[in-house]
C-alpha cells in the first residue's frame, strides 16, 4: 500500500513538471519585417500612393500649361483654293457699265501668326493657382500617405499581439497535452479517477478550439496588413518579434493642431479658391495682346504651284502688325454673378476649416484620454500576470503535495492563459491609442523611422 502511494505521489510530481514545460512553436521561420520595413512597402505599392505622385506629376504640367500663356503663340497656315466658277461684279466707270471678274481660279497661300498676350490678368493668376495647385497636390499625397501609415501600423500590431495570443495558447495547449498525457497513465494503472481525464480531455478541446480560431485571426489579420502593405496576399510574411514599451512621454510634449496635414490642405484649397475667385473678377479687367503676320500668296489662271508672272500667276508677300485691347463695359452682371458664386465657396470652405478644427481638437483630447487608460490598463494586466503565475505555482505545488484537487490546477491554468491574452490586449489597445495620439500631434511619419 505504502508503494503505491509513493508511485502515485512520482506521478503527481510529474503532472506538476510537466505543467512547467513549455515548447516554442517556429513562427518566424521565414523573413520577419519591421513596422518600418511595412510601412515602406506600404507607400511604395499602394495604389493610393502611386495616385497621390502622379497627381504631384499632372500638377507640374499644369503650371506649364499656365506659363505657356505669357509667352509667345505662334502658328502657321497654308492653303490651296480652286474656284472653278468665279463670281461676276457690275462695275461703273465715267457712266459706263461693265462685267468684271473679280479673282482668280486658283488661290495659294501660306502664313504664319504670331500673338503675344501683353497684359492679361488672368493669365497672371492662372499661373500663380497653377504653383499653388502643386503644393495642394503635395499635401494631399502627404495627407494619403500618413493614412497609409496609419492603416499599416494599426494592422501590424494587430498581427503581433494576435501572434502573442497564438504563442500563449500553443503552449497552454501543450502543457494540457502533458498534464492529459500523465493522468491517462495514471488512470491506466488505476491512480487516477476517469473524470479527471475527461474534465482534461475537455480542457484540451476547448484550448484547441481557441488555437484554431486564433489562427485563422492571424491569417486575417496578416491579409489586411498584406493589403495595406500593396503585396500579393499570397506572400509569406512574419513580423519583426519585439517588445512594446509604453510611452508616457508622449504625454508630456506639446501639440500644435495648425500642423495637421487635414488643415494644410483645407487651407491650401481655400487659397486655390480664392485664386479661381481673382480670375474670376479678371475678366473685369482690360486685356492687351500684339498680334502679327506675315504671308505669301500667288493666284492666276493656272495651278499656282508650278507657275509664275509670265505664266498668268502673281506671287507676292504680305504683312500686317496690330495692337489689340479688349476694353469690358457691360456684360449683362454675369461676371458679378460669378464672382459672387466663387465667394460663396470660400465662405462654405471656411466652415468646414473651423469644423475640421474643432473635430481635430477632439480627436486631441480623446487620444490623451484612451492612452492614459490605456497606460493603466496595462499596468493592471501586467498585475494581474505576475498574480496568476504565482497562483499557478502555489496551485501546482500543492496538487504535488495532495493539498489541491486537478479542478484547480487546470482553472490556474487557464486563468493565467487568459491574464496573458488580456495583457497582450491591453498592449494592442495601447499601440492604437499611441496612433491615434500620434496622429492627433501630425506626428505620424515619425513611424517611418525606429
Amino acid at each position: 500500500m505504502n508503494r503505491k502511494r509513493i508511485t502515485a505521489k512520482k506521478l503527481k510530481m510529474g503532472v506538476a513538471a510537466a505543467f512547467m514545460l513549455f515548447t516554442s512553436s517556429s513562427l518566424f521561420a521565414q523573413q520577419q519585417i519591421s513596422l518600418q520595413e511595412a510601412i515602406k512597402q506600404a507607400l511604395e505599392n499602394k495604389a493610393e500612393a502611386k495616385k497621390a505622385a502622379l497627381q504631384i506629376k499632372k500638377a507640374e504640367y499644369k503650371i506649364n500649361e499656365a506659363r505657356a500663356g505669357a509667352l509667345p503663340q505662334i502658328s502657321a497656315t497654308a492653303g490651296l483654293t480652286y474656284n472653278p466658277i468665279i463670281q461676276e461684279s457690275l462695275l461703273e466707270f465715267s457712266g459706263q457699265r461693265m462685267r468684271a471678274q473679280l479673282g482668280q481660279p486658283w488661290v495659294s497661300q501660306a502664313a504664319v501668326q504670331l500673338h503675344q498676350n501683353i497684359f492679361d490678368q488672368r493669365v497672371f493668376t492662372g499661373l500663380k493657382a497653377a504653383k499653388s495647385t502643386r503644393e495642394f497636390y503635395i499635401l494631399n499625397a502627404q495627407l494619403t500617405n500618413e493614412q497609409l501609415i496609419e492603416n499599416v501600423a494599426t494592422a501590424y500590431y494587430q498581427v503581433f499581439v494576435q501572434e502573442e495570443n497564438l504563442k500563449t495558447i500553443k503552449a497552454s495547449y501543450a502543457n494540457t497535452e502533458k498534464v492529459r498525457n500523465v493522468i491517462k497513465s495514471l488512470v491506466d494503472n488505476g491512480l487516477a479517477k476517469a473524470i479527471d481525464l475527461d474534465r482534461t480531455n475537455v480542457q484540451l478541446t476547448n484550448i484547441g478550439s481557441s488555437r484554431q480560431q486564433l489562427i485563422n485571426a492571424v491569417e486575417l489579420s496578416k491579409n489586411a496588413l498584406k493589403f495595406y502593405m500593396g503585396i500579393p496576399i499570397d506572400t509569406a510574411i512574419e513580423v519583426e518579434e519585439k517588445s512594446i514599451e509604453p510611452k508616457p512621454q508622449l504625454l508630456e510634449s506639446a501639440v500644435n493642431l495648425d500642423n495637421r496635414t487635414e488643415l494644410k490642405v483645407l487651407n491650401k484649397n481655400r487659397e486655390l479658391l480664392v485664386f479661381n475667385k481673382k480670375a474670376t473678377e479678371a475678366y473685369l479687367y482690360p486685356t492687351v495682346a500684339l498680334q502679327a503676320n506675315y504671308g505669301w500668296a500667288g493666284m492666276g489662271s493656272k495651278f499656282p504651284l508650278t507657275n509664275g508672272f509670265n505664266n498668268g500667276v502673281l506671287w507676292s508677300d504680305y504683312s500686317a502688325i496690330g495692337l489689340n485691347i479688349n476694353i469690358p463695359i457691360f456684360t449683362g452682371g454675369a461676371t458679378k454673378s460669378k464672382i459672387q458664386q466663387t465667394e460663396i465657396d470660400i465662405q462654405d470652405l471656411d466652415q468646414d476649416i473651423q469644423n475640421t478644427q474643432q473635430s481635430l481638437n477632439l480627436d486631441y483630447k480623446n487620444a490623451v484620454t484612451n492612452i492614459e487608460n490605456a497606460l493603466i490598463n496595462i499596468e493592471s494586466m501586467k498585475n494581474n500576470v505576475t498574480l496568476a503565475e504565482k497562483v499557478q505555482k502555489d496551485t501546482q505545488a500543492n496538487y504535488q503535495y495532495g493539498l489541491a484537487p486537478l479542478t484547480e490546477v487546470l482553472d490556474t491554468e487557464n486563468a493565467l492563459t487568459q491574464a496573458k491574452q488580456n495583457y497582450a490586449n491591453a498592449l494592442l489597445d495601447y499601440k492604437q491609442a499611441e496612433i491615434k495620439l500620434i496622429k492627433a500631434k501630425g506626428e505620424l511619419n515619425t513611424l517611418q523611422n525606429p
